[in-house]
C-alpha cells in the first residue's frame, strides 16, 4: 500500500529539512501544505517533493489538515508536524505497520508519540478511503471508526525555536465567542489559559468542563491541572480536592499522586507526603488508555520527594537509599546532583 505523508507548514526552515530526512526513504508521497510562509520552508520542502500547496490560514487547524489529506493520493495517510522526527529504528516498525494494516484491513492505526519526555498514543496512519476528517480548530484530531489498531510505532515531537505566544489562547477565545464547545475543547481551552497564566479564567472553564460531558483521560488531567491552578492562587484545599476529584473518573495515575504528596510536602505533611509519593511509583504507565504519562512522575520526581523527606524527619538511611535510586535514573539531573553534593559533606 503506498504511503502519502501529509504535513501543514509555515515558516518551518530551522526544522523542516531534518523532519522530512527522517521520512523520505518510507514515503511514497509528500504532501505539503503552506499556510504563508515566509521564510525558506517552500525551498527546503521542493527538495524533497513537488506536491506543496498553498492554503490561506483561516486560525483553523483542522481546514489545513484536511486540505493535505484531500491532496494527497497514497492509500495509506500519515500526519507529520515539521517539529517531528522518526528514528532510523522506527523505519523498519513503519513498514511493517503498512504491511499489518493491509493485512488485517485495518482503517487506522494508532501509534506512540513522544513529547517532551510525555508519551501517549495518538491517530497516525489511516486509510485514505475510509474518510477521515480532522475536526477542531486547534489541537485538532480525527474521530476514529471503523477497524483500528495500536502499534507501537512511535514518532518523536522534538519542538522548534518559533515563538507561538498566545496563538491558540487566542483561536480558543475566538471560536468561543463564536459557538459553544464541547468537552474536548474546553479542557485544550483551559490548559491555554492555564499556560497563559490566566488562573482563574482556566479553573473556570475547567469547572465547566467536569460539570459536563467528557472522556475519562481528559477529566482526569482536567483535575490535575485545575489543581494547579488553586495551587497558583494559594488555595491548596482546592487544589487538593481537585487532585481527590480525578478518582471518580478512574484509576489513581501517577502524576496525580505525585502531585498531592508535593502538595503534602509543601505543606509540612511530610509522612502522609511520603505515602502519596510511594504509591505514585506503584501507578503503571497509562498511557495505551489515552492519557499524557510523564513516566518522570512515577519514578523521578516521586523519588526525589522521598529523599527530602526522610532526611527532614530523621531517616538519613531511607533518604541516601532513595537518592541513590534517583541517581541511577537521572545522575545529571540538577536535583539530583544538589543532593549528590549534599550527601558528599
Amino acid at each position: 500500500m503506498n504511503l502519502s505523508v501529509c504535513m501543514i507548514v509555515r515558516d518551518e526552515e530551522k526544522v523542516l529539512e531534518r523532519c522530512l530526512n527522517s521520512i523520505k526513504d518510507e514515503a511514497d508521497e509528500i504532501v505539503i501544505v503552506d499556510t504563508g510562509s515566509t521564510d525558506g520552508t517552500q525551498e527546503i520542502a521542493r527538495r524533497f517533493t513537488d506536491r506543496i500547496f498553498f492554503f490561506p490560514w483561516t486560525d483553523d487547524f483542522s481546514a489545513a489538515r484536511n486540505a493535505s489529506f484531500r491532496n494527497a493520493r497514497g492509500d495509506l495517510l500519515m500526519w507529520l508536524d515539521a517539529d517531528d522526527l522518526i528514528a532510523p529504528e522506527m523505519l523498519p516498525r513503519l513498514r511493517a505497520l503498512k504491511l499489518r494494516m493491509e493485512k488485517e484491513q485495518a482503517d487506522m492505526a494508532v501509534c506512540r508519540y513522544e513529547n517532551g519526555g510525555c508519551t501517549y498514543f495518538r491517530e497516525r496512519v489511516m486509510r485514505r478511503a475510509s474518510g477521515f476528517l480532522w475536526e477542531g480548530r486547534v489541537h485538532e484530531c480525527i474521530t476514529p471508526h471503523g477497524k483500528v489498531i495500536r502499534d507501537d510505532f512511535t514518532v518523536r515531537h522534538l519542538g522548534s525555536e518559533k515563538p507561538r505566544g498566545a496563538r491558540n489562547l487566542h483561536i480558543y477565545q475566538k471560536w468561543r465567542a463564536e459557538e459553544q464547545l464541547g468537552g474536548r475543547d474546553l479542557f485544550y481551552y483551559g490548559r491555554e489559559l492555564y499556560y497563559n497564566h490566566l488562573y482563574t479564567e482556566a479553573a473556570a472553564v475547567l469547572e465547566e468542563m467536569l460539570a459536563g460531558d467528557g472522556w475519562y483521560v481528559n477529566k482526569i488531567e482536567a483535575c490535575r491541572v485545575l489543581s494547579d491552578c488553586y495551587r497558583m492562587k494559594k488555595d491548596t484545599e482546592r487544589a487538593l480536592d481537585a487532585l481527590f476529584s480525578s478518582f471518580r473518573y478512574g484509576l489513581p495515575r501517577g502524576g496525580i499522586c505525585h502531585a498531592v504528596g508535593r502538595i503534602m510536602q509543601e505543606t509540612g505533611k511530610l509522612r502522609e507526603a511520603i505515602w502519596w509519593y510511594e504509591r505514585a511509583m506503584e501507578c503503571p504507565d497509562r498511557s495505551a488508555e489515552g492519557d499524557f504519562d510523564l513516566e518522570a512522575e512515577r519514578t523521578l520526581f516521586p523519588l526525589l520527594g522521598l529523599t527530602f523527606c526522610h532526611y527532614a524527619l530523621g531517616d538519613e538511611a531511607k533518604a541516601r537509599a532513595c537518592h541513590a535510586r534517583a541517581a541511577e535514573l537521572a545522575p545529571d539531573h540538577p536535583s539530583v546532583v544538589h543532593n549528590t553534593a549534599f550527601f558528599a559533606k
